[in-house]
């Protein structure tokens, strides 16, 4: 699997560009979120189309690159987890009432796919199964490859931190819970592409991470 990330807008998301291999010419993308621009030019110039965008949850520096991207690509899909879903057309929970003046409240088409726990998602010859951990967002979702030895954690897990708890739908008890369920049974070498800031290990969270410890 080839992998690229692009820290997008001001709060600086990790986009992550999916492919089979470094040949390949389609793509899955994750989390297109503020500062799309950016990503639309990086797939232009390599000549790579996004077969598909997949949310990792709801909140609008994760989701607001969809329109521009089903402008651009017209045949693209969009896949959320269901309780993340309604969050696509309601400007309270995806939080972009809260982005303040030159920021209108942000909504967009319903997705194409909804996921549940243990979906396998197969789009642009990358295979991946979903692990449902909420806690920052009622339908948060992380990404797992046995394979590739990889996990997608979503702004559930970060390199020595954890999600914020306290939007709406949040709870930093059932986070904390779910990353011990969902993530701590994976491999220690499994590598963590968080939603924000750098890679880390699942060993490395284990022994390091001060909210879990």
């Amino acid at each position: 699997m080839k992998i690229d990330c692009l820290m997008l807008g001001e709060y600086q998301t990790n986009c992550y560009v999916l492919r089979s291999g470094e040949e390949a010419t389609d793509c899955l993308v994750v989390d297109p979120g503020l500062g799309v621009e950016d990503l639309i030019a990086f797939l232009d110039e390599r000549e790579i189309a996004p077969v598909a965008v997949l949310l990792t949850h709801g909140h609008i520096d994760h989701i607001a690159g969809i329109g521009a991207l089903r402008r651009s690509y017209p045949d693209i899909k969009v896949l959320i987890h269901e309780l993340d879903a309604g969050m696509l057309s309601d400007s309270a929970t995806n939080l972009s009432d809260l982005m303040g003046p030159g920021f209108p409240p942000w909504r967009t088409e319903p997705a194409d796919v909804v996921l549940k726990d243990g979906s396998w998602i197969e789009q642009a010859g990358v295979r991946l199964q979903v692990l449902h951990v909420p806690g920052h967002s009622p339908g948060g979702i992380c990404l797992y490859s046995s394979e590739k030895g990889i996990v997608f954690t979503d702004d559930a897990l970060f390199a020595e931190s954890i999600g914020r708890t306290d939007f709406p739908g949040g709870s930093m008890s059932r986070l904390v819970g779910c990353i011990r369920e969902k993530l701590w049974p994976l491999p220690d070498e499994t590598v963590v592409y968080p939603g924000h800031g750098p890679q880390t290990t699942i060993a490395r969270e284990k022994a390091c991470n001060p909210f879990l410890q």
